[in-house]
C-alpha cells in the first residue's frame, strides 16, 4: 500500500510567496482530503475571495457552504474568516455576549480593536480555524475530517501562527491569553501541517527555505513543500548541453524548416530557436539547482503541473487526483 502524508493531521496550514498559487494548491489540498466520502473545510483569511472564484461560486459569507463534491462523494466545504465575525464568535462562545458584541461593531469598536492590535486579529482568525478542529474531538455533527487553511504569504506565516508571541505585549493573563493558549494546543501540535508553495525559482525557493527555517525555530510544525506549475523539459540531456554550448545542429534544423515550406525563412527562424533552445536549457538547469535546495529540507516535496489553460473547477479536480498519487489521501 501506498504511504498516506502527514497521518493524524487535521489542520492542513497553507502558505506561499504570492503568485506562487498558494490558494489553488490550497483548493487542490482541500479536494484530495475530500475523496471517498470525507468531509474538508476550505478557509481563507485575507479577504480576497480567492475560492468562491476557483469554484465559481457566489462570494462567501462568515458561513460554511458546500462549494464542490470530491470523488468518491466526499464534500469540500468553504468558509471565509471575516476578523469582525470572528470577534463576535469569541464573545458569544465564551461570554454568551453577541448582542453586545453587535453594539460594538456598530458604534466601530469592533474593527477599532483588530486594527490597532493586530495579534488579536490573528488569535481570532486562527482561533475559528481550530475550534472547526476541536469539533472532531467532541464528535460535533457538523464535524470535517479536515480543514485546509489558505493562509498569509511566507513572510507572516510565522508571526500569523505563533500567536502566543503576539498577544503577549496584549494580555499576560485572562481570557485572550486562554484563547490564544488554546489556539497554540492546535497549532503547535502534531495535529496541524504548515505546508508552503513554491515554484523552482531563486526568490521563492529562498523564502520558502527561510520560511521552513523560522517555523522550526518558533517550533510550528513543517508538513510538506508543494512545487507549482512544473513543466518537463522538451529537449533531452544531452540536447540541453548542446543548447547552452550553443551547438545544436543548425544544418538540420534549416533543412528540416525548408522541407516544410519555409526556404526562405529559415535561417531566420533557426536563429530564433537556437536562442529558445538556450534559454530553454538554462531554465531547466536552474529548476534542477532550485529543486535539489528543496530536497535538502529533509521535508516531502510534492510536484504540481503548469496548466497552460488556466485554472477552473476541472483543473481542481485534475490537481487533485495527481496529490492522491502522490501520498494525499
Amino acid at each position: 500500500m501506498e504511504q498516506t502524508l502527514w497521518p493524524g493531521v487535521a489542520l492542513h496550514v497553507v502558505s506561499g510567496k504570492g503568485g506562487t498559487g498558494k490558494t489553488t494548491v490550497a483548493a487542490a489540498l482541500a479536494m484530495a482530503l475530500a475523496r471517498d466520502g470525507r468531509r474538508t473545510l476550505l478557509m481563507e483569511v485575507e479577504g480576497r475571495q480567492g475560492i468562491s472564484q476557483l469554484f465559481d461560486v457566489p462570494p462567501l459569507p462568515y458561513e460554511e457552504r458546500k462549494v464542490a463534491v470530491a470523488p468518491g462523494g466526499g464534500e469540500v466545504w468553504a468558509l471565509a474568516v471575516d476578523p469582525e465575525d470572528a470577534l463576535l464568535d469569541y464573545l458569544e462562545i465564551f461570554y454568551n455576549l453577541r448582542r453586545a458584541g453587535s453594539a460594538l461593531r456598530r458604534m466601530g469598536a469592533v474593527d477599532f480593536a483588530t486594527t490597532i492590535a493586530p495579534g488579536l486579529r490573528d488569535v481570532l482568525l486562527t482561533g475559528k480555524a481550530c475550534e472547526v478542529v476541536r469539533r472532531s474531538e467532541k464528535n460535533a455533527p457538523d464535524a470535517y475530517d479536515a480543514v485546509v487553511l489558505d493562509a498569509p504569504p511566507t513572510g507572516r506565516i510565522t508571526r500569523f501562527l505563533n500567536v502566543n508571541n503576539e498577544v503577549s505585549g496584549l494580555a499576560k493573563v485572562g481570557p485572550i491569553r486562554n484563547h490564544a493558549d488554546l489556539v497554540m494546543s492546535v497549532i503547535a501540535s502534531p495535529r496541524t501541517a504548515v505546508h508552503l508553495v513554491t515554484l523552482l525559482e531563486e526568490m521563492p525557493v529562498q523564502e520558502t527555505i527561510d520560511a521552513v527555517a523560522e517555523l522550526r525555530d518558533a517550533e510550528l510544525p513543517v508538513g510538506g513543500i508543494f512545487v507549482n506549475m512544473t513543466r518537463n523539459p522538451v529537449l533531452t540531456d544531452e540536447e540541453l548541453e548542446l543548447a547552452v554550448a550553443g551547438e545544436l545542429p543548425t544544418d538540420r534544423i534549416e533543412a528540416a524548416l525548408r522541407s516544410v515550406d519555409f526556404t526562405d525563412k529559415a535561417s531566420a527562424i533557426t536563429a530564433t530557436l537556437m536562442h529558445e533552445g538556450d534559454d530553454h536549457a538554462r531554465r531547466v538547469a536552474l529548476e534542477r539547482r532550485e529543486s535539489k535546495r528543496l530536497e535538502e529540507l529533509d521535508v516531502p516535496v510534492l510536484s504540481l503541473p503548469y496548466l497552460s489553460d488556466g485554472i477552473d473547477l476541472a483543473s481542481l479536480y485534475e490537481l487533485a487526483e495527481l496529490l492522491g498519487t502522490q501520498g494525499v489521501r
